[in-house]
């Protein structure tokens, strides 16, 4: 087996994941806009109130701001799959560009065509047909979400495919298994409502700032309105299908569900911690039994065994007891051991050498014999190309308290919104409370990114979880070139960032025209 160079793993991992943050920036903006902006378009075509007409229009700006710029980055991280990833993208190709596909040949032009009608179409067409576009431009983002969901949910759970040894590739079997697989729609669903929550913060973090400044009250007033009540929704939303996300993590990625709670141990009727500090020597293979690797922490008991089984008893089992293996699976079963499943997946990559070798040779007995072994291994057939055990352990601390950050903040937006949406007009008397609602607009910008380090950290080492590491996935490149693209990117991208916060600062200090 080819040895990759370690450094080419990293510094490709931190070009993709600086690419993919950077565009996060942008699409949940986007995406909670769309639907704020179209709301405040539909109370305007109900009302015939002019107020609201131009109320939409200052919100639209800064969406069509936001949009413009996120356009640019998603097209350069879709890419980076062919320059950095290229044995991923031709194990999977028929797969994952499936979605892709259809994500740039419909969703992304259907939102480029209504956008222009929206942002241009004022007094040019009629005010049901300019309000269909602006919610047509706001399904066309959210279509464009849902198709780069559905792909990122088929690298955490693998289904509706088979592997072709002949071909070396994994080949859709099921489109709609891909598609509509429970995993892409929680995901999904959870992704899109945190962005219409992370918009509304923004709305609401906006309007604070022109009340503080005495400008646009009622302006200010309405927009808090209509933003709390949405973000409120997306709230609900993003909780449920949080919790649903977590149940299937705990059938699908247990290393994930014990990084993020910090469980080295696992037990019957687990606990969640609530909050909690790691000690930063703790370690999967220092701790003794008994040792939790806290200096502190408060934990709900019985909790997380309630909310990834429904049963307060149920076993979880920690990083330790995924390493060894040997507990009992929901499905009676036991759990294989790390070193065990990485000699079953050294067994399927032998298998499809073989296979490989026989079908050259034309020996159909061979072949047989060799597809037979590769079909009752390739379950585990990415665990083959992993070291040690210790690759399937992903950064604890990092994993742990990103999590932390994004449940708690989420908490925080949902108190907040309330106490706006029930304070009304009087929340004008207290400044207190219009600073802190500036200060969540960067602090739902950091939950949301820790979501996506919780998912996508909390899942390594797998590109395609259990199929393909990302030492298999990786494109044969000389360091040096992926490290000064690196940071190329990083000053395109920062410069771009720069650009949209003068531009938007400038629209939001001239204000709305009402």
């Amino acid at each position: 087996m080819e040895v990759i160079d370690s450094s080419l793993i990293d510094w490709s991992r931190a070009q993709f994941a600086l690419t993919a943050m950077y565009h996060w920036i942008f699409v949940p903006l986007t995406l909670g806009l769309g639907v704020v902006m179209a709301v405040m378009e539909t109370i305007y075509y109900r009302t015939r109130d002019v107020f609201w007409r131009e109320t939409a229009k200052f919100w639209m700006k800064l969406f069509a701001i936001n949009f413009a710029m996120g356009i640019a980055t998603g097209l350069i991280l879709e890419f980076q799959f062919g320059t950095n990833w290229s044995n991923y993208s031709w194990f999977v190709g028929d797969i994952f560009g499936a979605p892709l596909a259809i994500e740039g040949m419909v969703a992304f032009f259907m939102e480029s065509t209504f956008v222009a009608v929206m942002y241009f179409g004022w007094n040019k067409v009629s005010k049901r047909a300019h309000l269909t576009a602006t919610w047509m431009t706001s399904l066309g983002a959210t279509l464009s979400a849902l198709w780069i969901l559905v792909a990122n949910a088929w690298m955490q759970y693998p289904v509706g495919m088979h592997f072709n040894p002949e071909t070396v590739r994994n080949e859709m079997a099921d489109f709609w298994t891909v598609a509509l697989s429970p995993v892409a729609i929680m995901k999904f669903s959870h992704a899109v409502s945190s962005c219409w929550l992370l918009g509304t913060i923004f709305v609401v973090g906006v309007s604070c700032w022109y009340l503080i400044k005495g400008r646009h009250e009622r302006f200010a007033l309405s927009s808090i309105k209509v933003a709390a009540i949405i973000g409120l929704l997306a709230t609900a939303i993003v909780s449920y299908t949080g919790h649903k996300s977590a149940s299937q993590v705990a059938q699908h990625q247990p290393m994930k569900l014990a990084a993020a709670e910090g469980y080295y141990h696992g037990e019957h009727g687990a606990g969640l911690v609530a909050v909690g500090m790691l000690r930063p020597n703790a370690s999967w293979d220092n701790l003794d039994e008994g040792d939790s690797g806290f200096h502190w922490k408060v934990e709900i008991p019985s909790l997380l065994s309630i909310l990834a089984t429904h049963d307060p008893q149920a076993f979880i089992p920690g990083i330790k007891d995924i390493l060894a293996g040997g507990y009992e699976l929901p499905d009676g079963g036991k759990a294989l051991s790390a070193q065990q499943m990485m000699q079953r997946g050294k067994l399927a990559i032998d298998a499809l050498r073989d296979f490989r070798l026989a079908m050259e040779a034309a020996d159909q007995p061979a072949m047989t014999d060799a597809r037979a072994r590769l079909d009752s291994n390739f379950k585990y057939f990415g665990y083959g190309y992993l070291r040690s055990p210790s690759d399937l352990v992903p950064p604890v601390p990092l994993v742990f308290y990103a999590f932390r950050v994004m449940v708690i903040a989420t908490a925080a937006f949902a108190f907040i919104l309330l106490i706006f949406l029930m304070l009304g007009a009087r929340v004008t008397r207290s400044r207190p409370l219009l600073w802190a609602g500036m200060a969540t607009v960067p602090l739902v910008y950091l939950a949301s990114q820790a979501g996506w380090v919780v998912s996508e950290v909390g899942r390594q080492p797998w590109a395609i979880q259990g199929i393909l590491p990302n030492t298999a996935a990786v494109s044969k490149l000389d360091v040096s070139s992926v490290q000064i693209t690196f940071f190329i990117f990083l000053t395109l991208f920062t410069l771009m960032l720069i650009a949209e916060i003068c531009i938007m600062k400038k629209s939001i200090q001239k204000g709305p025209s009402v």
